[in-house]
Parts: C-alpha cells; structure tokens; sequence
C-alpha cells in the first residue's frame, strides 16, 4: 500500500508539473497502482488550474512520501528510481522556491515534453531532461516584470522580452499565454510620449502661463530665482533617488507608489501611496480650477463691475458658476481617461506642439512687441488701485523695480502674500515630476525611460522659467505683474494663442494627474492592503483601463473643486507632494544605509547625501508653507501607516526595516562584549526545547511569560541524517513554526535543527544558537513521564503568513492555506523519541555546559487565561506562585542562600515581575524542624535577605520533623540539630567531593547520594506539598537536585523527580549552576 500511494503522488506530480496526459503503464508492481494511476488520469482535468504554491507543498510532500516508499520497496521493483525521482525532485523544488513565479505554472518548451507523452517512464525521462538543464526556455515564457530582478535580469534581455513567444501545443495554455501577450500591448510607451511628453505638460501648465507673473510680482526677480533653485533642489534630488530606484528593479504600475512600497515595505507604502493619491486628485483639481480661472478671465463676464462687457466676455460669473465650468472640464478629463492612457498619449503629442508653439511665441512677442498700455482685469479686491499698468518693453529702471520683494494682497483671493505662501503657489509648477512615474505600467521600459525622460524634462522647465522671470522683470511693471496674471496674453504678437496654450497644457495636467490618481488607486486595490475597502477599484475593462479607479479618482477630484480657487488649495498640494518626495528620497536612503548587495542601480549619480538633502529640503519647505497642514498631513499619514502594519497583510517585497534592522543588530552584536557581563544585568536568555507543538502551547506561553525581556528560542530536534536525504527537512518547517509564533503572540525566535538522536541536537543547539553576548543561558525541557500528549492546536486557525502580497495561495482549500503542518501527537502506544538515560543525559550535558536547567511538569494542565483572569473577575488578588528553595532531597547538605536555591528565587521573581503576573503573589516556604532553637532567627534571617534582594514574598513557615525523620541521615543517626548552621560545612564537603570525581579521561563527574533516599521520604516531601497548597497556586518553583555522576543511575534519578513533583500541578524544576543576584549597586 506504501508503494502504490507513492507512486500515486509522482503521477500526480507528473499531472501538476507537464499538464499532459498519464495512461497506465507497464512496469508497476501490482494491479492496485494501475488502478490508482487511472484515478489520476480522471483528476487531471481539475490539476489544470494547480498553482506553483501547490506544486511547492506538492513536492514538499512528496520528498517525505518517496523516502517511505524507497525504504519499504523491494530493490528490484522502484527503488533505484525511486532514489533518482528523489533527487530530480528536491533539484526542481529549489528552482521553483528561487523562481518565485506569481502565477499559474507554464507549459515547458516542447523540446522538453512533448504532447504526446503517454507513459509515465516517459514523463520521468523528459522530467530529468528538464532539470538538466533546459529550463532557460521554461523560465523565460513564464517571467514577467513581476519577476524579482535577479533572475528577470539574468534571464531575460531586452530583445527577448520583445520577441514574440513560440507558440504553444497544448491547447490548455492559450489562455495564459493570450494574457501574457495582452500585457505586453499595453506597455507601448517610450521616453519621449511615455515620460517627456506627461512630464513637460504637468509642469508647463498653471504656473508657466499664469502664475509667472505673480511669481515676480510678489517675490521680486531675487527671490523669484531663489524659490526655483530651492525647488529645483529638491526636485532634483528627489529624481536622482527616482532615478536610482527605478533603474534597480522592474517597475509595475503605481509609479512612486510601486517605488515606495517594494523599497521600504507596505507600512510605508501604501501610507505614502494614500498620500500621493490624494496629491493628484487635488492637483488635478488644481489645474482644473486653474483652466476655469484663464476661461473666466477670457469670456467670464466681470463680477460687481459698472462698465459694459466686451463682446466675448459672455460667461455668467460666480462661485457656482466657476464650479459648473470645471465639472463640465473635469467631466471632459473623465471620459478621455475612461478610454485608456494611449489615447491621452496620443492627445499627449499634439497638446506639446501648441504648447511648445505657444512659448515660442511668447518668447518672441518680448523681443518685438513694443511698450503698451495694458487694461488690468476687475476685482472685488482693490477697487480703489489703478486699473491700467504698463509694458515697458527692456527697460533698466523696469528690472531695477523688480529686483526685490513687494507682497501685496492677492486680487483673485483677498489673502496676504509672503514667501511660503508665493512658494506653495510656485511649487505647483515642478510637482509634474513624477507624471512619468505614473505611467511606469503602461512604459515599455520603466527602468529605461523614466530616469532619461524625467531628467530631461527638468533641465527643460527649470531654463524656461528662469528665462520667463527674467523677461517678464526686465519688461514688465510690478503694477502689472501683480494685478494681471494672464499678462502674457496680453502683450503676445496674437493674444488668442496664448489662452489655447493655457487650455491645452492645463487640460494635458489634469487628465495626467487623475490617470496618476486612478493608477496609483489601482496598484493599492491589487497590493489589498486595505482588504476588501478597495475591492472596487480592482475592475478593468477588457483593455486593462482601471476604470473603476479612474470613477472613484474623478469623484473625489469633484469634491476638492468645490475649493473653488487656485491659490486656496496650492497650499495643500505643494505640502502633499513634499511629503511624497521626502518618502521617495527616504527609500533611497534606507536603501542606501542597508547595504543590501542587490541595492545596484545603473543610475550611480546619487548619494546618501543627496538623498537627507532631499528630506530635509522638502520637510522645512512643508513647514514654512503651512506647519498646521504639514502637521496634519505626516499625523494622517503615520495613522495610515499604523493601520496598515496592524491590520494589513504580509508581503514578500521585502521589507527595507528588516535590512536596516539587520544592519544596526550585527554592529550592536559585535559591541555585546561577553567579557563585560556583570550580575546585576543578568537577564533569562531560554532556550525551550519542543517536541511537538501541538502539545506544548501551554508552556511556550509560559515561558514567553518568564523570559523577561530576555532571549527567548524555541528549540526542535528533527530525527534523521542528512547523508540520506536529498536536502535538509527542517527548512520548509520554519514557516510552520514562525506561524505558530505569531498565533500564540509570543516573542520567540525559532532554531530548528537535524541530529541522529534528541541528546546531539540539543548539544548542538546549546553550541549554536545566539550570537556573541546573546546565547541561552537556561535549558528548559518537557517533563519525561508517560502522559499521553494533548492536541491543544485541534480545532484552532492558525493563519500562515509565509506567502506575501504576491504570492499564490498554497492551497486551493482555504482551510489547508491557515493551518501549517506539524504532525500529529503521539499516541499512548506509540514509543517515544529516546529513553530515560538519555533525557538525564540531556540534563547533565546541560551542566556540563554551565547552563541552568528547568524541568516543565504538568503544563498540559496550565490554562494561563483562567489563573490569570481569577483574579480580575473575583476581585480579588492573583494567583499564587509557590517557591520552595530547599533542596528537599538533600536537607543535609543545602541551605537558603546558595547558587541554585537564589536563581530559583530569582525566576520566581521575574514572573512576577511580567506585567501578566502582576497581580500573583509569591508564597516562599522555610522548611524547619520544630524544635530547633533558631527558628525565629532563620526567618528573620530570610527575610533581610529577601530585602536585600528587593524580593516581595509572603514567607511561611513549614514544619516537617516528620518527613526529616524519614531521611537516611536520620535513619542513621547522622542528624544534627541544626541545618542551617552546617549548610556551609556542606558545601565544603560538596566541592571537595566534586574536585575529587574528576575521572582521568577529564569528564566532570558528581557527587550524589540518589541511591540512598527511599520513596518513603520522597513521597513524605510529596505530601508536604500537597499539605501546604491552599488556595492553589499557579505554578510552583522546586528544586532541582544535580544529575548523578553514574549513568547507571540515571533512572533511579529520574524516578525520584517523578516522585517528588508528581501530582503537583505545573512545576518547574530548577537547577541553576551561575550567579544571577546580587545586593550591590
């Protein structure tokens, strides 16, 4: 039966990987595996649609599966193939788990398997072909630039991705190949109409034509150069860091939004993607209001004004009028962008000619036309100013009176100008930057288009403006420059032109900001970082247009129209798209600071410095415009980033915190000095050893509970040689473990490793795990009794969280996806991993190693939430922790105060100190005889050692005469009258003893007298527990007497711990060998 269900698996690895038929074959040993091959043949219909995650959990599967059936088969039926499957198998694992492909699994070339492959030795033969190394073909149909960059760059040329693909033989692919080549018809833009064209039309649009003026009016020709050279500082180290990102991996759509994201992660990402969705759709209104304002200035009929109307001023005035006209413009935008970006692309081309026209003209109409009167436009404002002002023409006095600043009141709102607030307005004008970037999923070549256009399109904006405030101070009075913002209609060789040139380039900027709008809306809804919130913003027409992204985008910019004037919201977007730009250069920085080697961008013109220019620049620059808005914005976009973090998925883009945290943590590791370890700044660092997860919840908690800002790691021993196995079995448990992790919310780190037997990979745990100062310090191990093991996961959801945004599902059911693999408990039949000896082992090997040691008994009946919640519901106080430092197998020998009996204590006091714990009380228990004369004194002197210590504790005493009485010591006549006082003699005796048991051979052994205690007395101790445990507490501290030196006694020692905690509840017993407390500062 093992034999025919591994053979059913590689049919149906056969089915998943090549897709083509399997007919029963001829050299199966027994007709039950024909029968199950001929199932698989009536399955293959639903394997069509498997996904690579599956394949993956597949083979996962099977390598397990194989080994099964390799060991049980007989040589001369599969073995020897079954060995060779084997490793073909774990190969084509490892190339799928590189690969990281995002979609359904694509047919090999038809060199490698060919349609008519009817037989499964066939398949296994084309399969081994495969893996030898044909996949060049296989991976280049399947790679898009979703692909990560390493293997899309190294797999895939330029003149490869544009060839066209081979066509296929198997019918069942048609559809995803259809798909492939679909979304290469959309990528049809190049530099000049995909980056150059969108970038120039989104920057020479309101201010070029409209706000130049205003610009040297208010701020003087000085500062007017200044505030473009701040801009375009910023500008342009935010496109040096644009450039950078963009030239280091494939873009998809989303533009600065994809950037952010897949660099810093989508916390940041998608907060920042928020933002810069916004920043478009109010920039989009904003040239759409600026369109209304040059329409009104032509054509609107003049509001409050005595004079007649000219002929062509025909246009009702008003806010709700204004409004009306640029949701008729707004609505015009909407219905290009519903039909797709190409069309606006192709718009894109002649809208550059007018407006390149329209400069042209301007610049000439400076040089030729001569000084004229000019009549300014009417206002509410300053009715009582002139209403003429002049062009002079290259006049010296024009330029000396407009060299420094004159802020004045701004006719179109009333509102007093000053620096920040002409900047903002300014700053409108180089926000266009990243029009390119917005297109990134519908360019040819992200990587190559976007740092060429954008840089071009800079250099271009940043000489015309210059030049156009130099003109315009050298030409114009201020009068005029302040009072007439259509101006240079005004002094054109034909006046008409320049109005076409401010229709067409605002009409281009805003139709390229709601498409950046509905873009980046669109690369949100696929990333799901907001769930099901943006569910709709998913649709697409057949051609790929998001339409739904562009309604909702269209609806919101309706909403920020409603502002009503240009200058009223230039503020808001200025400080949006600063923020925008402060975030990409911050990727570039955290980036940059990681270090990662994959972090190598063809762009090189860039560096850390450029970079904190760039968010600095931008940040003072949001503050001085507004500090309340830049306040409210980075509050607005830290909350979106919370919200995200907390409530959104995990993705496999990479997180850049992850790189910088790894960055920083190794120099930190490098500065925890073992040398300096002081006492007093000793904290719990575990390591848990667990068999079975399903079994130990309870204790993970637990000690999550007691690790006390320490090193916490869960510890697993996977039985096995790795000479016999293809690859290393525990990695693919990682997730599973990590998973576990998460659902328990605990904070553990996982070390998962393979050994012969439990007892060498727990010593090669203790070797291993860490770093430098950072190296588990405790042992702590299940009990070793014969309980039956509880599945404490049955029933439970445990969400997977190792595929990210990108990735597949691994499963088609649901239910298979939530829950990771660990396998099932052992039943009360089934032997265990090792045997009693070796658990001793364990433990002795542990202090042989200066480790402490902690024994978990009885966590299987610890329910944290109900001891814990006690307390809360009653009112009353906490649960109790029971504490009893003695060493109660050896009254002889120990005391209160040495090593062991002070790190028991101190355990004890950090779980108290956890704030779950807060509310328990600690109960110590001083054992005594009844008689002895010190009594009152040992307690006294216990509790100025407990304040010494700053240890809280309820001290009881308890009598046990009896149960001394009962001890060999006594049985012998060896008692003394008092414990305490011959403590230290004891521990003289102790250390001789343990100096003496050094074999040859230089093993440390111990002393013990195990052999010499009678269940009678360990059973009387039991009972003394038992009789002082009212109410019950939580959990008790015992002590842990020290392994036997003789392995032969090993069992005897264990059967005695048994003895002494059985029946007691969730007890931990504690053997600690270091110092951990102290009385000094």
């Amino acid at each position: 039966m093992a034999l025919s269900r591994g053979l059913l698996l590689l049919c149906i690895l056969a089915s998943e990987v090549w897709e083509a038929e399997t007919k029963p074959i001829d050299f199966v040993c027994n007709k039950g595996t024909r029968r199950a091959m001929n199932i698989v043949v009536e399955m293959e219909s639903a394997l069509h649609q498997e996904k690579r995650g599956d394949i993956v959990a597949s083979l996962r599967l099977l390598i397990e599966g194989v080994s099964v059936v390799r060991a049980l088969s007989q040589p001369d039926c599969a073995a020897p193939l079954l060995q060779k499957i084997e490793k073909n198998i774990n190969n084509y694992l490892l190339i799928l788990m590189h690969i990281q492909l995002s979609g359904p699994v694509g047919s090999p070339a038809p060199s490698c398997v060919h349609p008519s492959t009817q037989s499964f030795s066939t398949v296994l033969l084309n399969y081994n072909r495969l893996i030898s190394g044909k996949l060049e073909r296989f991976m280049l149909t399947t790679m898009t630039e979703k692909t990560p960059l390493l293997h899309y760059r190294l797999t895939t040329s330029p003149e490869q991705k544009d060839e066209p693909q081979p066509p296929q033989h198997n019918g069942a692919k048609t559809d995803r190949d259809g798909q492939r080549s679909k979304e290469k018809t959309t990528r049809k833009l190049g530099v000049v109409f995909g980056v150059v064209m969108p970038t120039l039309l989104s920057m020479f649009s309101v201010v070029v034509f409209l706000r130049i003026g205003f610009v040297v009016g208010q701020a003087g020709l000085y500062q007017s150069i200044a505030m473009f050279l701040v801009a375009y500082f910023i500008i342009t180290m935010t496109v040096l860091s644009v450039c950078a990102i963009s030239t280091n991996g494939a873009l998809d759509a989303g533009g600065a939004y994809y950037m952010i994201s897949r660099a810093l992660g989508p916390e940041f990402g998608g907060s920042i993607g928020i933002m810069f969705f916004f920043a478009n759709v109010c920039g989009s209104a904003l040239y759409v209001l600026g369109l209304v304002e040059a329409i009104m200035s032509t054509f609107g009929i003049p509001e409050d004004c005595d004079t007649a109307a000219d002929l062509h001023q025909v246009l009702p005035s008003g806010y709700w009028w204004s409004l009306l006209y640029g949701t008729v413009v707004l609505f015009l935008c909407l219905l290009v962008c519903l039909v797709g970006a190409h069309i606006y692309a192709k718009a894109t081309c002649i809208i550059v000619i007018i407006v390149a026209v329209v400069l042209a003209c301007i610049f000439i109409s400076f040089f030729i036309v001569g000084p004229t009167m000019v009549i300014l436009p009417d206002s509410s404002v300053n009715r009582t100013s002139l209403s003429t002002a002049n062009y002079t023409g290259f006049q010296l006095h024009t330029l000396k009176g407009n060299l420094l600043p004159n802020y004045t009141v701004d006719y179109t709102t009333g509102t007093m100008m000053s620096f920040a607030t002409v900047f903002a307005v300014m700053f409108n004008g180089c926000t266009g930057i990243m029009a390119g970037s917005n297109m990134s999923g519908d360019l040819k070549n992200p990587s190559y288009s976007i740092p060429r256009g954008t840089l071009a399109a800079v250099i271009t904006t940043f000489i015309t403006y210059n030049l156009l405030s130099l003109l315009a101070a050298w030409s114009c009075e201020r009068h005029l420059l302040q009072r007439d913002y259509s101006f240079l209609g005004d002094i054109n060789i034909w006046p008409p032109l320049v109005p076409i040139g401010i229709y067409s380039s605002t009409v281009s900027a805003a139709m390229s900001n709601l498409i950046g709008a509905s873009r980046i809306l669109y690369a949100l809804s696929k990333d799901n970082l907001f769930g099901g919130f943006l569910a709709l913003a998913k649709k697409t027409s057949q051609s790929g247009n998001p339409w739904a992204s562009v309604l909702v985008s269209w609806l919101l910019v309706q909403v920020v129209l409603f502002a009503g004037k240009l200058n009223t919201i230039a503020g808001i977007v200025t400080i949006f798209f600063l923020l925008v730009y402060a975030a990409v250069n911050l990727a570039c920085l955290a980036l940059e600071w990681a270090s990662a080697p994959n972090f190598r961008p063809s762009f090189r013109c860039f560096t850390w410095h450029t970079c904190t220019l760039g968010i600095v620049g931008s940040l003072v620059m949001m503050f001085l415009i507004n500090s309340i808005y830049a306040f409210a914005s980075i509050a607005f976009m830290l909350l979106l980033l919370m919200l995200i973090h907390y409530l959104g998925p995990i993705s496999n883009w990479g997180y850049i915190s992850q790189a910088l945290i790894f960055h920083q943590v190794r120099k930190y590791l490098l500065l925890l000095d073992v040398r300096k370890d002081h006492v007093k700044f000793w904290r719990p660092q575990l390591l848990l050893m667990v068999a079975n997860p399903r079994s130990s919840t309870g204790l993970m908690t637990f000690i999550n509970d007691l690790k006390k800002s320490g090193l916490y790691v869960l510890g697993h021993v996977h039985l096995g040689l790795l000479d016999g196995l293809p690859s290393d079995p525990v990695q693919s448990q990682y997730d599973s473990w990590l998973s576990l992790v998460d659902h328990l919310n605990i904070k553990a780190f996982v070390n998962l490793t393979l050994a012969d037997s439990v007892r060498h990979g727990v010593q090669n745990l203790l070797f291993i795990t860490g770093f430098g100062g950072m190296r588990p310090n405790t042992l702590v191990l299940g009990y070793y009794d014969d309980c039956t093991p509880q599945d404490l996961l049955q029933g439970k959801v445990i969400k997977s969280r190792g595929q990210g945004l990108d990735a597949v599902n691994l499963s088609i059911d649901p239910r298979e996806q939530r829950n990771p693999f660990f396998p099932n408990v052992r039943g009360a039949e089934e032997p265990k991993d090792f045997q009693e000896e070796e658990y001793v082992s364990v433990i002795a090997d542990a202090v042989k190693m200066g480790k402490n040691v902690t024994l978990a008994r009885n966590f299987n009946q610890f329910n944290r939430e109900e001891f814990l919640d006690s307390g809360k519901k009653t009112g009353k106080t906490g649960p109790f922790i029971d504490v009893w430092p003695l060493n109660l197998l050896r009254p002889d020998t120990s005391g209160y105060v040495d090593i062991c009996s002070l790190f028991l204590l101190q355990l004890a006091c950090v779980l108290h100190e956890s704030r779950a714990w807060k509310r328990a009380r600690l109960r110590l228990f001083l054992c005594v005889q009844a008689g002895c004369s010190l009594r009152e004194g040992e307690e006294k002197k216990l509790r100025a050692m407990l304040k010494e210590l700053r240890i809280s504790a309820q001290v009881q005493m308890v009598a046990w005469d009896q149960v001394v009485a009962l001890h060999w010591h006594k049985l012998e006549g060896r008692g003394r009258e008092n414990l305490v006082e011959s403590a230290h003699n004891d521990e003289t005796r102790d250390r001789q003893e343990e100096e003496g048991a050094e074999a040859e051979d230089g093993v440390q052994k111990f002393p013990n007298n195990a052999s010499r205690l009678t269940n009678e007395y360990i059973c009387a101790v039991n009972n003394l527990i038992h009789r002082n445990s009212s109410p019950q507490p939580a959990v008790r501290f015992l002590y842990l007497p020290r392994p036997p030196a003789d392995a032969s006694r090993y069992r005897a020692y264990l059967h005695q711990v048994d003895l002494l905690s059985r029946n007691l509840g969730p007890t931990l017993l504690i053997h600690g060998v270091t110092p951990v407390v102290t009385t000094d500062l």
